[in-house]
């Protein structure tokens, strides 16, 4: 959100699509709700006040499924377990979210029902007949063009042919505003090659869609007609207007949704008079052996299985590092092990070791004084790189770039060689390479915020800001506390 008397960012909202809960969190869902995180603890850090909302859709037959399969005595009380275990899962992989919606909570229901009243009011709103191709994975209808030898492309299984008398929204009526806004506002949807994609579907004309569903046993009543519930999707997109003080925000969605988020939300947000979404940012699918993780092809891999055999933030870098956002990347615990041995242990982990022991060696482990600022110049220049990359969600460029300022800090060290060192000259020498570090550190912290901290800690820095990127704040005589190495090398299993 801009402040027009200041021209600057007054508020940054981000949100990740609401997850059904027919399973626990995937790697794939991790992903999502990792980037979200990554920019919401990048903006609070440069202070920027910050909304982090995710949460649950619970009111889908998907839902229903799943507390039947697994014997539960209601679905609401299958919901709330599934909730709870949402919860934990994300507060164990240190996700910083600052909302959790849940689509069964009344004030949620409250918001459905006024958002539907104001579509209705503007006339948006019609019963009719609908006969279609609906995929129970996707819980959305398909058109003969989106199928891939009559299966969905997503779940790999035929739609069934359903007919049934719904209420539908005029999705049609939007069609020409909507291409009007993605021509007016060119990162409107992000990245380019997903713009192109809704661009090309708005000119192939929108159909009305199906708002509701009848005789279903779970869901939002429908305001006009008892019979019917709302369906889920249009429900499930009202959630993103649960913070009204931070809307509009950037809603981050993966490809695959990419569809519903770029025509039918827009389209009823114009409807009923809200503001359309700061950006709609679509990332790539993760992959297993080619295929999209997902739990229901079975091949879902579960996060918090593989933090605690390789730690956090060595997944969080690898899931931001190895793949360009936007693509589709393939998880691979080999690539994950070799770039924790490669760029973590051998390169930051090493740098924060050998300048630690230096200090503690040379000068009783206490900050020395300088008089030179030998890597000042190439850590502001990294951090300007590392920004502008963070603000074009290129988060594998930003960490390459704070790996090169890691590669010039040991580089600086070959060349100097502090072990002949003595005095004054050493001390320039390590007190470079603790400013140094400590720009790696404060970078670091929107990425790995665990290992950031460990770092600053050692540095005797317990608070810190984005005020903090200036060079020189050191102080002569802060005692290090240096800790133990902070990545072991990982056998290949």
């Amino acid at each position: 959100m801009f402040d027009a008397k200041s021209g600057q960012v007054s508020t940054f909202y981000i949100t990740t699509p609401i997850y059904y809960i027919n399973d626990l969190p995937h790697i794939g869902s991790y992903y999502t709700t990792l980037v979200a995180d990554v920019l919401a603890r990048w903006n609070r850090l440069k202070g920027i006040k910050t909304f982090f909302l995710t949460g649950l859709d619970e009111n889908s037959i998907k839902t229903v499924k799943a507390a039947k399969e697994k014997k539960y005595p209601n679905i609401q009380k299958y919901a709330d377990e599934m909730a709870k275990q949402w919860l934990d899962t994300w507060k164990r992989l240190n996700v910083s979210f600052d909302g959790f919606v849940r689509t069964t909570d009344e004030k949620h229901k409250k918001n459905v029902i006024n958002f539907f009243a104001k579509v209705y009011e503007k006339g948006d709103i019609y019963k009719g007949k609908y006969s279609g191709l609906y995929c129970e994975g996707c819980e959305t209808f398909l058109t003969e063009s989106e199928l891939e030898k009559g299966l969905c492309p997503i779940h790999k299984k035929k739609p069934k042919e359903i007919i049934e008398e719904n209420y539908f929204f005029k999705l049609s009526k939007y069609q020409k505003a909507l291409l009007e806004h993605i021509e007016k506002n060119p990162d409107f949807i992000y990245p380019e090659t997903r713009k192109n994609e809704v661009v090309s579907l708005l000119k192939q004309g929108l159909r009305d869609v199906s708002i509701s569903r009848p005789d279903l046993e779970w869901g939002i009543e429908f305001p006009i007609d008892k019979k019917h519930k709302f369906w889920v999707w249009f429900d499930a997109l009202i959630n993103y207007l649960s913070q009204e003080d931070y809307w509009p925000g950037i809603n981050l969605i993966g490809k695959d949704i990419l569809r519903i988020h770029a025509t039918i939300w827009p389209a009823m947000l114009l409807s009923a008079g809200y503001p359309l979404p700061k950006q709609i940012v679509a990332h790539g699918f993760l992959t297993v052996n080619g295929r999209k993780i997902s739990k229901s092809l079975g091949n879902a891999i579960d996060p918090i299985k593989i933090s605690e055999k390789y730690g956090l933030d060595s997944l969080r870098y690898f899931l931001l590092r190895e793949t360009p956002f936007g693509e589709d990347g393939d998880f691979s615990e080999k690539a994950l092990i070799n770039r924790t041995n490669g760029e973590l242990a051998d390169q930051l982990g090493n740098l924060i070791n050998r300048v630690l022991v230096l200090v503690e060696k040379n000068f009783n482990g206490e900050i020395p004084f300088h008089e030179n600022n030998d890597l000042e110049g190439a850590s502001v220049a990294i951090l300007r790189e590392m920004e502008e990359d963070i603000e074009k969600f290129k988060f594998n460029e930003a960490l390459n770039h704070i790996l090169f300022l890691v590669a010039e800090a040991n580089k600086y060290i070959d060349e100097k060689k502090p072990w002949t060192l003595k005095d004054e000259d050493l001390a320039d020498v390590l007190y470079n390479l603790l400013e140094c570090i400590r720009f790696i550190a404060l970078m670091l912290n929107p990425f790995m915020p665990g290992t950031s901290e460990k770092i600053l800690r050692q540095l005797g820095i317990d608070k810190f800001s984005y005020k903090d990127f200036r060079w020189g704040l050191l102080k002569m005589g802060t005692k290090i506390k240096r800790e133990e190495i902070l990545f072991k090398k990982v056998e290949h299993g």
